[in-house]
Parts: C-alpha cells; sequence; structure tokens
C-alpha cells in the first residue's frame, strides 16, 4: 500500500471516532472554555472537524508560509459532522493521488524567507494531520467531561460506554 493512501485510511477509520465525538457537542455550549486561556468548545470542535482538510491542503504544496491562524469558533453544533466531512475529502483529495516518492520529499514551512521546519511529506502528515487531529480530539473529550456530557468510546471502553458489553 502506498504511504498516503496508508495515511487516508487511517484517517477514513479515525473519522467514524471522531463523528462520534463532534455529535456530542451541544450547541449550548459552543462558547463556553475550562480556562481563559484555552480555546471555546465551538472553537475547539470546529478545528477538530477541519484540521485533516487543511492539514492536507498545506502537506500538498512543497513550501508553506504559515499565516495568522485564528481558530474561527463553530456558529452552530450543526455544522460540525459536514465539516468533518468535507474536510476528509478535501485531505482524499490533495493526498489520494502522491505516490511514495513524493510523500517522502522534503516539505518545509518557511516563514519571511526563514525556514522554521523541513520533514518528509509523509512525516508532516503523521505528525500534525493525525497525530496532532488526536491530540485535539482528546483534549475534546476532557471537555465534554468538565461539561457532564457522555463521552463515546474511542478506542475501547469509557465511563460512559461500553462499546464490549453484552446488550
Amino acid at each position: 500500500m502506498a504511504i498516503a493512501e496508508a495515511l487516508l485510511a487511517e484517517l477514513e477509520q479515525e473519522s467514524l471516532t471522531t463523528r462520534r465525538v463532534l455529535e456530542r457537542i451541544p450547541q449550548e455550549h459552543l462558547s463556553w472554555k475550562p480556562h481563559p486561556k484555552s480555546m471555546s468548545l465551538g472553537q475547539l470542535a470546529l478545528h477538530v472537524a477541519t484540521v485533516p482538510g487543511n492539514v492536507a491542503a498545506l502537506a500538498a504544496k512543497d513550501i508553506s508560509d504559515p499565516s495568522s491562524f485564528v481558530q474561527a469558533e463553530a456558529a452552530t453544533a450543526a455544522e460540525l459532522v459536514p465539516a468533518l466531512t468535507a474536510s476528509v475529502a478535501q485531505a482524499r483529495q490533495h493526498l489520494g493521488g502522491f505516490d511514495d516518492e513524493r510523500m517522502n520529499a522534503t516539505w518545509r514551512l518557511v516563514s519571511g524567507g526563514r525556514e522554521l521546519l523541513a520533514m518528509p511529506r509523509a512525516a508532516f502528515a503523521r505528525a500534525v494531520m493525525l497525530n496532532h487531529w488526536y491530540h485535539h480530539r482528546g483534549q475534546l473529550l476532557v471537555y465534554l467531561r468538565l461539561l457532564d456530557i457522555p463521552v463515546p468510546s474511542v478506542y475501547g471502553p469509557s465511563a460512559d460506554e461500553n462499546p464490549f458489553a453484552r446488550a
């Protein structure tokens, strides 16, 4: 299996879990923050929904120049799952045709003519499109717990949901 296809297959599989998490986001708490320095629930949820496509768009370029990043807040909880669906499709569009040579080529983050980061495109996709995404999904689960919203199973039972229990 090609590197890009392996990463995208993992993305597709993990998007199912991410969808279950995003479906739990309550409209009435979108502006809630656990701390003044934290993103709001709506910002974090929209970030989780859009990371794959946004990162794949960056990874598709050989050189990316970071712009000032401001995470928008979701206007409604209902927009989150469609945003995730579109984001996963966007990731597949950007990376789906990449062969292993292109995935192993060096990707660079450059700002003001200064190189900030250089790594194989596959490593960037793994680290940011997937690992970074999982990190923020975990944060989102903590937000749900703090709001006393039932936490879905991710890789096994949560205190609220056990997919392995007999019905």
